[in-house]
């Protein structure tokens, strides 16, 4: 009954991308809604942007293990994101009237750094969209036992069928259907594991007092800086992202955008404590199951103790949560692709209905490759935490340049995301340090402008 109502939402969901399918007349219908979204499915979609399988497994896994300093990186920084871009960037960005964040670097920068920047943060998604598919997998390898590269193969089927079909408004109309799923299911286990407990006061009471500590635990320096830079991974990293500009910009006015960001932050804030909760549930009563793969103790538990209903809604708000998140991160570079890459690149003039379908051919391309990544690498944290990693140290000086300044440097965009990149590779791969990388990275990115700019400033004074 559990796998048949399985199939049964997979169904539910495509049918959902042939509805959209006719809201599709244009591009911008595809790629933003025409920007013509409603405020609630609005606030819908940047929630459930959020919530997916790092939230779910990932942070329950790193709470389990290190406690609420284990979670700043995710949910914390994720929310501290969302209400940045809502008090300082959403409004801004919507008023430019863009389809995606490389059409900034074209505007400020040039068709050059366009390519380069896009390239870039089309990159930075392919970790992040294969977190999403190895959770999907998992869960498939729960229910049915089959192969975890067999599960995320058929998610990536599910999700990109219904993405290319509907675009932005399939993403935007599951990801309402999703929420709501999302908020039920985890309620209800949130209420019937405290009821097994015996009541809140005993789950909260079982996490252990070196748990509850925020504060960097490693003294020195050292350990501030590593502190601070957890929440930068996700808090500043993912403000110059396409998807969440995807997002907010297929609001209806800029009030909207502004207002849909902020309470998809704060939904997301609440929601994203309850896996934290049901974890410390399963470390009270089953503590069994923390042994091995820490992602798979909230649905191990399920499948061996709650009822079919739980199951059934646990499991649906699972997939909901999931596959919600994976199709905004298919869809945001697939969009990067055709708009700032492929179009750049063909040579014949292309009317909007020939970029209609070279977006959902992206659509697929993105799909296949993120597969690939999701089949070499299975920890969604670390997926996750990578991508975003990759946009802070490359596109987030630029992008703020591009965004706030009235003069820019071409020489210092190169520069920025070249260097930033490299360095935050060698320090990540190679150089071991006791810094986290992405410290190294960012400040030589903001180095590399600051003296790409000034070179170029002298070489035009000297023309």
């Amino acid at each position: 009954m559990l796998l048949i109502s399985v199939i049964l939402y997979f169904v539910i969901t495509l049918l959902l991308g042939v509805y959209a399918h006719k809201k599709i007349l244009s591009s911008a219908d595809f790629i933003n809604t025409g920007r013509n979204l409603h405020p609630a499915i609005n606030t819908a979609a940047l929630f459930a942007l959020w919530f997916g399988s790092e939230t779910i497994f990932g942070a329950s896994s790193e709470f389990a293990a290190n406690g609420v300093i284990g979670i700043i990186e995710d949910p914390l920084g994720g929310v501290m994101c969302l209400l940045f871009v809502s008090f300082f960037y959403a409004r801004r960005l919507y008023n430019l009237n863009m389809l995606t964040i490389g059409d900034l670097f074209r505007m400020r920068y040039g068709k050059t750094i366009e390519m380069i920047a896009s390239a870039m943060m089309i990159f930075s998604f392919f970790g992040y969209a294969a977190a999403q598919l190895v959770a999907l997998g998992l869960l498939l390898q729960v229910l049915t036992g089959m192969s975890l590269t067999l599960g995320i193969v058929i998610s990536a089927s599910v999700v990109c069928i219904y993405t290319l079909s509907g675009g932005m408004w399939a993403v935007s109309l599951t990801d309402f259907v999703q929420s709501i799923l999302i908020v039920t299911g985890l309620l209800a286990m949130t209420f019937y594991i405290t009821r097994m407990a015996g009541g809140s006061a005993a789950i909260l009471s079982s996490l252990p007092d070196d748990h509850r500590q925020i504060l960097p635990q490693e003294a020195g320096i050292t350990g501030w800086i590593n502190w601070f830079a957890a929440w930068m991974v996700l808090g500043f990293g993912s403000i110059a992202s396409q998807d969440i500009f995807q997002r907010l910009n297929s609001a209806r006015n800029a009030d909207a955008a502004v207002s849909s960001t902020f309470w998809g932050g704060i939904i997301y804030f609440v929601m994203a404590m309850l896996p934290l909760y049901l974890i410390l549930g399963v470390k009270l009563l089953f503590p069994h199951l923390l042994d091995g793969d820490l992602q798979t103790a909230l649905p191990k538990m399920v499948m061996e103790s709650m009822p079919l209903w739980l199951q059934i809604l646990f499991f649906g708000s699972l997939f909901s949560a999931i596959m919600s998140t994976c199709s905004g991160t298919i869809l945001a570079p697939a969009s990067l692709l055709s708009e700032n890459l492929i179009k750049e690149l063909w040579k014949k003039p292309i009317d909007d209905r020939g970029f209609l379908q070279m977006t959902r051919w992206s659509v697929v391309i993105i799909g296949i490759i993120s597969v690939w990544v999701a089949t070499l690498k299975q920890n969604i944290f670390e997926l996750v935490a990578m991508s975003s990693v990759i946009g802070l140290v490359s596109i987030f000086v630029p992008f703020h340049t591009a965004l706030w300044s009235k003069e820019v440097s071409k020489a210092g965009a190169i520069f920025s995301m070249t260097i930033g990149l490299a360095t935050w590779a060698v320090f990540e791969f190679v150089v071991q340090t006791v810094i986290h990388p992405l410290i190294y990275g960012f400040l030589f990115s903001l180095a590399a402008y600051y003296i790409g700019a000034k070179v170029e400033k002298r070489m035009l004074n000297t023309i």
